[in-house]
C-alpha cells in the first residue's frame, strides 16, 4: 500500500456527533410526521438536504436544510472529538491529510476551533460538490486540492456512503466501527475501531514516523 495522504470523514470519524445528529433527526422526523428509523438510516455520509429529498419528497430541501442546520446549532456544545482524534492530527501536522465531509463548512469549523483540533489545509464539505456522498466527487476534488494521486489517498470513513464513494474515487478505505458494526462496513479494503488503530497503521505503512514517545519527549 503507498500512502500520500489521508482523507478524514469528519463526523463520527473525527467528530463524535452521532447522538446530537440523532436528536435533530428525531425531532425534525416527529415534527414532519415521518418514522424516525427510517429517516435516521438514511442520514450517515450525506448532505442533510440529500436525505431530505430521500425521506419526505413533498418538502423543500433547502428550506428543511436551514431548519435542520438550526436544530443542530442548538446541540453543538455537545459534540466533542472521537478519542484519539487530537493525538493523531497532531502528529500528522507535517503530512498531506485532508477532511471530506458531507458537513456545513461554518458549522464543522466553530466545533473543531471550540474542541482544539487542528484543520487541515484542504477541506471539502457537501456545498463544494454538485453531487455529495456516496458519489466519489468529494475525494477527487480534495486529492486534487492535495496534488497527490487519488490511488494513493488512504480514506478513514464510518457509513457506507462514504465508503461507497471512497471506493468509486479509486481510493483504499479503512471503516472505521464508531457508528456501524463491521459487517456494514464490508466493503471497506479493512476495518478498524478506533483512531489508535489508524495511526498504528499509518506507522506500519511508513506515512506517520514519530512514535508517541518522541512526540511527547518519554521513553
Amino acid at each position: 500500500m503507498t500512502i500520500s495522504a489521508v482523507l478524514f470523514d469528519v463526523d463520527g470519524v473525527l467528530l463524535d456527533s452521532a447522538a446530537a445528529h440523532r436528536k435533530v433527526w428525531n425531532s425534525w422526523s416527529q415534527a414532519r410526521g415521518l418514522d424516525a428509523e427510517t429517516v435516521w438510516r438514511l442520514t450517515f455520509g450525506r448532505r442533510p438536504e440529500d436525505t431530505v429529498r430521500d425521506a419526505a419528497t413533498h418538502l423543500d430541501p433547502v428550506v428543511e436544510r436551514m431548519v435542520l442546520d438550526d436544530l443542530l446549532a442548538r446541540e453543538r456544545d455537545d459534540i466533542l472529538p472521537v478519542d484519539g482524534a487530537a493525538e493523531l492530527l497532531e502528529e500528522l501536522a507535517d503530512n498531506p491529510w485532508a477532511i471530506v465531509t458531507s458537513g456545513d463548512r461554518a458549522f464543522v469549523e466553530h466545533r473543531f476551533a471550540a474542541t482544539g483540533l487542528p484543520l487541515p489545509a484542504v477541506r471539502v464539505y457537501g456545498d463544494d460538490v454538485e453531487l455529495a456522498k456516496p458519489a466519489p466527487d468529494c475525494f477527487t476534488l480534495a486529492a486534487s486540492r492535495l496534488g497527490v494521486a487519488i490511488g494513493a489517498c488512504l480514506v478513514v470513513e464510518d457509513a457506507p456512503a462514504g465508503i461507497h464513494a471512497a471506493l468509486a474515487a479509486g481510493c483504499t478505505v479503512i471503516g472505521l466501527t464508531t457508528t456501524h458494526p463491521e459487517e456494514a462496513l464490508s466493503q471497506a479494503h479493512m476495518c478498524a475501531t478506533s483512531l489508535a488503530e489508524v495511526r498504528s497503521l499509518l506507522i506500519t505503512q511508513g506515512f506517520l514516523t514519530r512514535s508517541r514517545g518522541q512526540r511527547d519527549n518519554t521513553p
